[in-house]
């Protein structure tokens, strides 16, 4: 599981999964009902994508969104 931070990040993390997969932005983008270079704009510039369109995406290549809240900060040991 990753945590993420960025849009550019989902981006990465969407397109590494799809090439993971051996899928093109082509095939991707059909499952989807998208051109492909709309899915390549979304992989590169995830902040455009909706809520809709990145449940979709995460659906097609196999993946799924947890929220939560982080992990209690590791507390640094002064001497």
């Amino acid at each position: 599981m990753q945590t993420i931070h960025t849009p550019q990040q989902v981006g990465a993390v969407l397109q590494s999964r799809r090439k993971s997969l051996a899928l093109t932005q082509q095939q991707v983008a059909s499952k989807l009902g998208l051109s492909q270079n709309r899915l390549s704009v979304l992989e590169s510039r995830a902040d455009t994508l909706t809520v809709e369109q990145l449940l979709a995406l995460l659906n097609v290549l196999g993946l799924e969104l947890r929220i939560g809240e982080p992990a209690p900060a590791r507390q640094k040991v002064e001497w």
